[in-house]
């Protein structure tokens, strides 16, 4: 089991880039007039600003003078460029991230707490080895035997943090009553999930609730799947990240911090928590949906 969290680059990139962001805008610049200032393309400066990639410290410093920041600012902000740089364990697995998605791993590892809604499948965090290999291999068919167990492998890896011995996220999971309907690798492979899920249930950072059939329309059903991260405080009471939300698609995901959108995302998730049976109640339809996959 992993001790602690690891978020390796991603918090220092969020970091840096919220203040670029800032900078750019106390200057009056737009992406596009800062880009050509610094000879850049528009997409570097995207992904400079959400994070998406380190940054070398002379950058920095380019994006300072152009915006006219104070030195004592620059100093600190070449700093923290040079922390973008450090590797997460997930580095390990190079191409066999999704594109993009090493920044939510990262942000996984270092959230406090993290609140789901899956409409369809399992969430990876929960996922056992095949159901994992089934979905994985669902979503890349000409996939080589060699990348998939690395890609399954990379996702197992993932879920040492609900279990870490040193401050484990509180995770609160909805699913729709479809996740454990749907047969997903056959009986074996679902009875041996939802096995899996009545055991981490009972974890104490985890609650699962499930959002039966007969709830009909609740607000899961507009929104989506979702996962709500929020991120530990310091000393003055402040979140050290903004809390984030993260919505999964096919093509890739998009992240929402500004405080509209994750309001509206936390009145969603508080809408379906309240549309689910209880935890007891979620427990024992589990268990009775796995005891019918492991009837002959």
């Amino acid at each position: 089991m992993a001790e602690g969290p690891t978020t390796g680059s991603t918090v220092p990139r969020r970091q840096l880039g919220r203040h670029l962001k800032e900078l750019r805008n106390r200057a009056r610049l737009t992406v596009r007039a800062a880009a050509v200032k610094l000879e850049w393309s528009e997409a570097k400066m995207w992904r400079i600003e959400t994070g998406q990639t380190p940054l070398r410290a002379l950058d920095v410093q380019a994006m300072c003078v152009v915006y006219g920041a104070a030195p004592d600012l620059t100093k600190a902000l070449m700093g923290l460029a040079k922390e973008t740089k450090a590797r997460g364990w997930w580095h390990a697995y190079g191409d066999l991230i999704p594109e993009g998605f090493d920044l939510y791993v990262g942000l996984e590892e270092a959230a406090t707490s993290l609140y789901s809604y899956e409409s369809d499948v399992v969430p990876g965090l929960l996922q056992t080895d095949g159901y994992a290999r089934e979905i994985t291999r669902t979503h890349y068919p000409e996939m080589s035997d060699d990348d998939l167990n690395g890609r399954v492998q990379l996702r197992i890896d993932r879920q040492a943090l609900v279990t870490r011995v040193t401050d484990p996220p509180e995770l609160r999971v909805t699913l729709a009553e479809t996740v454990l309907r749907r047969p997903v690798g056959g009986r074996a492979v679902m009875a041996a999930q939802l096995a899996h899920l009545v055991y981490v249930s009972e974890l104490p950072n985890i609650a699962i609730r499930i959002v039966p059939f007969a709830a009909g329309a609740h607000l899961g059903v507009v929104s989506g799947p979702f996962v709500i991260l929020r991120f530990p405080v310091n000393g003055d009471g402040v979140a050290t990240e903004p809390p984030t939300v993260y919505a999964d698609g096919y093509t890739g995901g998009l992240y929402l911090d500004k405080p509209r959108e994750v309001d509206q995302y936390e009145t969603a998730f508080a809408g379906i928590w309240d549309a689910a049976l209880d935890e007891q109640a979620s427990r024992r339809l589990i268990s009775e949906v796995a005891g019918s996959y492991r009837e002959p």
